[in-house]
């Protein structure tokens, strides 16, 4: 593997682990412990869910921005006409971080 591809997948690498990490601790807490604990187990599932909601909503919404931004700009130097177009396309990655804040209220308050 080249060294670049190994620089762009460690971060990834990383996240799992720690993700791993969390989900297992939480399953273990939530066997180990009584009544008080399934509670306490819940409040730490749903922080844990709106927090992966969150931020993996944006990361994914940084990567869109950052890919249809580099592009939009491409394509403004030859077309400056089309701005609108670009501006709708960088709009719509946005979005996908406003959905995910979104979840992550409905997890934190409903469920």
């Amino acid at each position: 593997m080249k060294l670049g591809t190994i620089r762009k997948i460690l971060p990834l690498i990383a996240l799992a682990a720690a993700l791993t990490v969390i989900l297992v601790a939480t399953t273990t807490t939530a066997q180990t412990e009584g009544t008080q604990g399934a509670a306490a187990s819940s409040v730490l599932g749903k922080a844990v869910g709106a927090g992966l909601a969150v931020g993996l909503a944006g990361i994914g919404a940084g990567y869109a921005i950052g890919v249809a931004g580099a592009s939009g700009l491409s394509a403004l130097t030859e077309k400056p006409e089309m701005l609108s177009q670009v501006l709708l396309v960088v709009a719509l990655g946005e979005g996908v971080a406003i959905y995910g804040l979104l979840i992550a209220i409905l997890v934190l308050f409903t469920l």
